[in-house]
């Protein structure tokens, strides 16, 4: 606190300043502090249990932990990985290298499919509709360049990447057996390739808009929309019953897909599959090609280094593992005294959200009580689960599999055990989030809130800060994740987490224009050469500002002091990162700049200025017709 800006003017700035100054990036990530800082305690402690546990110096009775840490000690094996080489690969390279027609993809089986990039994605999710049952999904590909609004003119980051991207893929090919002027004409081929989807598939505007995602298509449109390929004989090998629809999230990517198969560009999509397949296996395959695989992110972030061999194989082994992994962490590093004090908040976060409600004043009682009751019925995943799924004691491969085999066969046991769920009931004591992980979610078609072990630590958290600082940390992370439920995509969904409008029609235009008028609030703020997009971060900062009001009314319940309230708001969003991660934040992601987390939403809360004497002298002031509490 003791720095030159005043806290009126900055809040940010003036709790987090000193450190901002001296705080130093790790060499081989784009940020730290807040929420990293804690992660970066988690890979520490993590990394040392499984080290232990595989040097025989500690012991777990989670069997599956022992599988994590058996693919762990393969994944830093260096002398068996740069044996095998590129060699694992070749088969499947030679393979797609091999098609030249669309008949010759046909003919193959759904173990080559499920092996390669194709250009599109499926998968089986809760049903929108109706959240009891699971629906087949498909979506689009994925694109090179982090979003399609950089494959225009203007801009010329997209242009630098695509060089980046294309300078890591040319390195890589080296390894395979392909010429130096074939490389030339897959690269180029590619190239072509990635162009013409850019301009078909969603942008993250778009995705934002979740409900939009809900477009059941009848079986037979969508098998015609991805001719010539032989979706249906794809499905006949998926499932001895074929779904009567499939949701469609991405609609225009699909309805135009026989584009990408036509004669003229099939080969294109051909020499796309081959590049983008090895890129996707070369993290585990040699550690010259795993290096190479990571320069294009590492540009995009800009990170000066890669991550240890270690380090990456913790993250591979324990992304792999997560429920397992979460459950060590959770059972070892979060007390059940601090679980019972959490969930008590929690609680209490919600009853106040009741009383909220019942005195909203653009809700007529009818909306009321279905809101109420959606709140009412919000469960709650705190820490970690339970019990460990069946699944993952299914997780198991050979001594003798190389790397790349046993990563297959342990993905491809993953995949299958996804698409089987497609006619079993929603499982919902699935996490969405393991506990070793250092964030939250709300999931509305489950309306369930998890906040992982993780998080739940100190500035965050802690037994040993006061109630105000709790408050201000994760009692308003909880209100965020709970006001989800009723944010833009939220509110869309019923108790159930069904799609339902459960709205009066004139209670939904009030709750469209309070939506507006935040989009307004953030819409183009300059930030670091960028400018934010309000209608892509509004979700989020609904979530935050709802956070805010239900906290400040437990505040002022227990004669809380708003200066720790507020100031501990503030340390939570402090980070500090490299200029092209920023950009790259502000482009797709749908969290504002957490400069602008920390600032703008107390200054909706009259609290604010009546802590710290704000007036419309100082920067930290917005006039009270432009202020905004929603929940």
């Amino acid at each position: 606190m003791e720095n030159k800006v005043r806290i009126q003017d900055d809040l940010y700035e003036a709790v987090n300043g000193e450190w901002l100054k001296n705080a130093v990036i790790p060499a081989d990530k784009p940020t730290t502090g807040g929420f990293n800082n804690l992660a970066d305690e988690v890979e520490k402690n993590m990394m040392a249990e499984f080290d232990d546990i595989l040097a025989g110096k500690n012991k777990t009775d989670i069997k599956e932990m022992e599988y994590a840490v058996k693919l762990y000690s393969k994944i830093i094996d260096k002398e068996r990985r740069n044996k095998d080489g590129i060699n694992p690969i070749l088969p499947l390279l030679n393979k797609i290298k091999g098609l030249k027609k669309v008949a010759d993809l046909n003919n193959l089986d759904f173990d080559f499919y499920s092996q390669i990039t194709l250009p599109f994605q499926y998968g089986v999710e809760a049903d929108m509709n109706d959240a009891t049952k699971n629906s087949f999904i498909i979506l689009g590909p994925n694109i090179i360049l982090p979003d399609t609004t950089y494959y225009t003119d203007e801009n010329l980051a997209g242009s630098e990447l695509l060089k980046v991207w294309t300078n890591m893929a040319r390195e890589a090919l080296k390894y395979t057996d392909l010429s130096d002027d074939e490389i030339n004409l897959y690269l180029d081929d590619c190239l072509k390739f990635d162009e013409l989807i850019a301009k078909r598939v969603k942008s993250q505007l778009e995705w934002a808009d979740y409900v939009k995602n809900y477009n059941p298509f009848e079986l037979n449109d969508v098998i015609n929309y991805l001719k010539p390929f032989d979706f249906k004989k794809m499905l006949n090998e998926m499932y001895d019953k074929l779904p009567n629809e499939i949701v469609v999230y991405d609609p225009k990517a699909i309805k135009e897909f026989n584009l990408y198969f036509n004669e003229e560009n099939f080969k294109l999509f051909v020499h796309w599959t081959y590049i983008n397949t090895l890129l996707s296996k070369c993290p585990i395959l040699s550690l010259d090609l795993a290096s190479i695989s990571t320069k294009y992110r590492r540009s995009l972030m800009g990170i000066d280094e890669e991550q240890k061999l270690e380090k990456k194989a913790y993250y591979m082994a324990s992304n792999l593992y997560s429920e397992a992994v979460g459950v060590y962490y959770g059972r070892k590093y979060f007390g059940e005294e601090a679980k019972k004090d959490i969930i008590e908040l929690v609680k209490k976060i919600i009853n106040t959200y009741e009383e909220r409600i019942k005195n909203n004043d653009f809700l007529c009682e009818e909306t009321k009580k279905k809101a109420i009751l959606k709140l009412s019925t919000m469960e709650i995943k705190m820490g970690y689960p339970d019990y460990i799924h069946d699944i993952y004691s299914k997780l198991v491969f050979n001594d003798s599999d190389s790397l790349y085999e046993a990563y297959s066969k342990l993905t491809n046991i993953l995949l299958k055990d996804s698409l089987n769920k497609l006619y079993k009931p929603v499982d919902r004591t699935e996490w969405a989030m393991p506990g070793h992980l250092v964030n939250a979610c709300y999931n509305p078609s489950a309306n369930d809130i998890t906040f992982p072990a993780a998080i739940l630590q100190k500035p965050f958290y802690s037994i040993n800060q006061t109630i105000s600082e709790n408050l201000g940390g994760i009692g308003a992370v909880i209100g965020h994740e709970i006001s989800h439920a009723f944010d833009n995509n939220g509110a869309q969904f019923d108790e159930n987490g069904n799609l339902f409008n459960w709205w009066t029609e004139s209670d939904y235009e009030g709750f469209k224009n309070e939506t507006k008028r935040m989009i307004e609030q953030f819409d183009k703020i300059p930030y670091h050469g960028g400018e934010v997009n309000g209608e892509l971060v509004v979700s989020e900062n609904i979530a935050d500002n709802g956070g805010m009001s239900v906290t400040i009314e437990i505040m002022h319940k227990i004669n809380g002091n708003f200066k720790e309230y507020f100031e501990n708001w503030a340390r939570i969003w402090c980070m500090k990162a490299k200029e092209e991660y920023i950009l790259y934040l502000l482009s797709n992601d749908v969290h504002s700049p957490a400069k602008l987390r920390a600032n703008i939403p107390p200054r909706n809360f009259k609290e604010w200025y009546e802590t710290y004497n704000v007036t419309s002298d100082d920067s930290m002031y917005i006039e009270e017709a432009k202020r905004i509490r929603i929940w």
